[in-house]
């Protein structure tokens, strides 16, 4: 394992974790959006998993590259192989040596990532107060239709798929820790995690959107229309 991909995980954590706090609180009296199935409003929750999830990853990553470049101890102590065990548990002796490197996929997670955290943030710049992570209406609400909202509708979307993509593509293929050492270091396990958190997104994603477009039309009407006509698309353009 490189140092590039140890510095390349903190820094693709530390943009997760920007992207996924909220710029504003919830005022809970505000809120719409709150008739759908509980499992399509946790998307706040979701996001402080993935503080944990992305974290985690990037700890035990580093821990791995510290492991590989530093001297080890020479002590009969058992201390050194519980912790190299704790670090990853898949390399005792007899079984196959992990391969925690830098791959394409990875680089390819990193950029997304780093896409959908400044697309997140421009966001949250844009709309100031009216940005909560849950749907709500503030008292001066308007519409926004300049900046990444002149190119598609929900482009706060857009950045937190670019997320899941990102860490998807970074953390759940071959040469990630997670998958070399970690919990999902069967091919199976790893396609199912990935299946289930994109659906899970991209249900989400969805009913948010109509939701929003709904609510929007009912407030601004016919300004609403017209920018519908000329934005088309929700979160990225000529696909979706």
């Amino acid at each position: 394992m490189s140092m590039v991909r140890a510095a390349l995980v903190v820094v693709q954590a530390l943009c997760n974790g920007l992207a996924c706090t909220p710029p504003n609180p919830t005022a809970k009296e505000r809120r719409y959006h709150t008739e759908e199935m509980y499992i399509l409003q946790i998307a706040p929750l979701i996001f402080k998993c993935h503080h944990i999830i992305t974290w985690t990853c990037a700890i035990f990553e580093v821990l791995y590259y510290l492991r590989t470049v530093l001297p080890q101890p020479t002590s009969s102590s058992p201390l050194p192989l519980l912790t190299s065990s704790l670090i990853c548990p898949s390399s005792s002796p007899g079984s196959t040596q992990p391969n925690v490197h830098t791959t394409p996929f990875f680089v390819i997670g990193v950029l997304a990532v780093v896409l959908g955290c400044y697309i997140r943030l421009d966001c949250f710049r844009t709309l100031g107060e009216m940005f909560t992570f849950d749907l709500t209406i503030h008292p001066q609400h308007k519409l926004v239709t300049h900046r990444f909202y002149a190119y598609v509708r929900h482009p706060a979307y857009t950045g937190s798929l670019l997320l899941v993509f990102g860490l998807a593509f970074s953390h759940l293929t071959k040469g990630s820790w997670m998958t070399e050492c970690g919990p999902l270091r069967t091919r199976v396990s790893a396609g199912v995690v990935w299946a289930v958190w994109w659906g899970w997104t991209l249900c989400v994603g969805v009913s948010r959107a109509d939701a929003e477009d709904r609510q929007m039309k009912k407030l601004f009407q016919k300004e609403w229309e017209m920018y519908a006509r000329e934005v088309q698309w929700w979160f990225f353009p000529g696909l979706l």
